[in-house]
């Protein structure tokens, strides 16, 4: 589902060109949320736990699990984060694999909103250029969502030892939403109400670079299957009884693609048939397509989804075969706080891109090579504030960025022009690139929450910019009230593979201290 502007070669050397041959510009100033010594404190923290940070985000690797699948992977993070403290539970909004942390009391309440989950077909042995999975067909992590978990729990950790030292009030909340490549979980989490009492929330996703954004960062998106029925018959003795329901998925296909003509520029609209009949001269009495469709708002992405149905109507007219559809998620854009982003691009600058090694260099030079990439090695500066774009991709935690001012940043874990949702993106995300790379994430998100926490000033400017940026849009859920959580949804293959993804599983487990 989510690509990411990190995974568009052509973004990412026209990045890269661009911050080696200039020097960062500087976020707006703004007061200090939190003291130096404070911020400090907790960097020497994460510093200390690097190894527990890499084994946590390892483990999640190679658990490699499917949205609404992550079973292993939410049984590690509810242990780890109950050793470090803090008061967890799963099942909100009717998802097994939700996790949700808290600690400390009182307000401020700030969130981090994040996902764990894998892609299918992703397998690959880490730190192999070449084709190499572990387990052919098995799914992998190959946009790396594996590190998010240890960025987050080691900032979040290093966190709660500063509240603690220095009786902080306040509460920490963490979020780990299933099924984000299939945008499933963060608009049943708001719709449940798990963000009403949260002041402010921090999104965070892996990258090449190091940087933040104001305003859009993504796409809405609406994914939605549309079944068609109709009716069997001989293909060759009597296809004049039969209804066939694989041509009204046809038909919609091509009349989707006439009405690209008719949508903005912006508009992006991509499919995949899920039940295409059983054989050729049987007549199908059942076809299936599944939609994604978006565009740079959301009142778009729902302007375009309602003209994309009115084209699935006009095919099972055609065809004689009756319609339904069900919406099976949707996301409004990540709405990225401009009060937030300059806290966070000034951490980004104080904490600094990490220190790679000549060897860490050379792989990625030889791994661009193998990918026909330019061969310009790893991010050294922080991406100047504010020149991030809009991206085509889309995640569902815009949903919360749309009911709690929010900001977001990528940390530089992987390496430039590699493309995720493509099996090279999972050669990474248990190499040190990818460790030191987390480990200035969790700095950088843990200083930025410290200045959520402490800074009310901050707290109250971010407010103010979230109402001016909602006046004249606001959220209204693309989700259906009728929709309910897709609890089967990858169930299959991941009980297909499972058992033989279990043989790579690392025993050893994350110790934060």
């Amino acid at each position: 589902m989510s690509r990411h502007p990190t995974t568009d070669p052509a973004w990412v050397v026209a990045l890269a060109a661009l911050l080696l041959s200039f020097s960062v510009v500087a976020a707006p100033a703004h007061a200090a949320a939190a003291t130096d010594a404070q911020k400090m404190f907790a960097w020497a923290a994460i510093d200390r736990n690097a190894e527990a940070i890499a084994t946590l985000s390892d483990n999640i690797y190679y658990f490699a699990e499917l949205g609404m699948q992550e079973h292993e992977s939410a049984k590690l993070l509810v242990e780890t984060l109950r050793a470090i403290g803090f008061r967890v539970r799963t099942g909100d909004a009717g998802f097994p694999t939700n996790v949700w942390a808290e600690w400390g009391s009182g307000l401020p309440r700030i969130a981090i909103v994040t996902e764990i989950d894998a892609l299918p077909e992703g397998s690959q042995t880490p730190g192999s250029i070449e084709r190499k999975p572990l387990i052919a067909g098995a799914p992998g992590h190959m946009e790396g969502h594996n590190t998010h978990a240890g960025v987050t729990v080691g900032a979040a950790h290093a966190l709660k030892l500063v509240m603690e030292r220095d009786k902080l009030p306040g509460t920490i909340v963490l979020s780990y939403g299933p099924a984000e490549e299939q945008l499933v979980s963060r608009p049943f989490l708001v719709r449940a109400g798990l963000f009403k009492d949260i002041d402010a929330a921090m999104l965070i996703h892996i990258g090449a670079t190091f940087g933040t954004g104001v305003g859009l960062m993504n796409y809405g998106a609406v994914s939605a299957e549309f079944t068609f029925r109709g009716k069997t018959a001989h293909g060759a003795q009597a296809p004049w009884d039969g209804r066939d329901a694989v041509d009204a998925v046809v038909l919609m296909d091509t009349g989707v693609n006439a009405l690209r003509e008719h949508l903005r520029p912006t508009a992006r609209a991509h499919r995949t048939i899920t039940h295409g009949g059983i054989q050729p001269n049987i007549i199908a009495d059942l076809g299936k397509i599944w939609w994604y469709v978006r565009d740079d708002t959301g009142p778009k992405a729902m302007e375009n989804f309602s003209k994309v149905v009115k084209v699935a109507e006009g095919a099972a007219l055609m065809t004689s075969t009756t319609l339904t559809h069900e919406v099976i998620a949707s996301a409004w854009p990540q709405l990225s706080n401009r009060a937030i982003a300059e806290a966070i691009q000034k951490n980004i600058e104080n904490v600094g891109l990490p220190a790679w090694t000549s060897e860490e260099l050379d792989f990625a030079r030889r791994f661009q090579k193998s990918v026909g990439v330019p061969e310009m090695g790893l991010a050294t500066r922080a991406v100047p504030f504010g020149t991030r774009p809009q991206s085509f991709a889309s995640n569902d935690n815009g949903d919360v960025t749309w009911v709690v001012p929010s900001g977001y940043f990528q940390f530089p874990a992987s390496v430039p022009g590699i493309s995720y949702h493509n099996w090279v993106a999972g050669v990474t995300p248990t190499m040190s690139i990818s460790h030191k790379g987390q480990v200035a994430g969790a700095k950088v998100l843990a200083a930025t929450m410290l200045d959520l926490l402490t800074d009310a000033d901050l707290l109250a400017r971010a407010k103010a910019q979230f109402a001016q940026d909602t006046k004249t849009t606001k959220y209204v859920p693309m989700l259906p009230p009728t929709a309910k959580p897709p609890l089967d949804l990858n169930r299959e293959m991941m009980e297909k593979y499972r058992p033989e993804m279990r043989k790579f599983y690392i025993e050893r487990k994350p110790v934060f201290k």
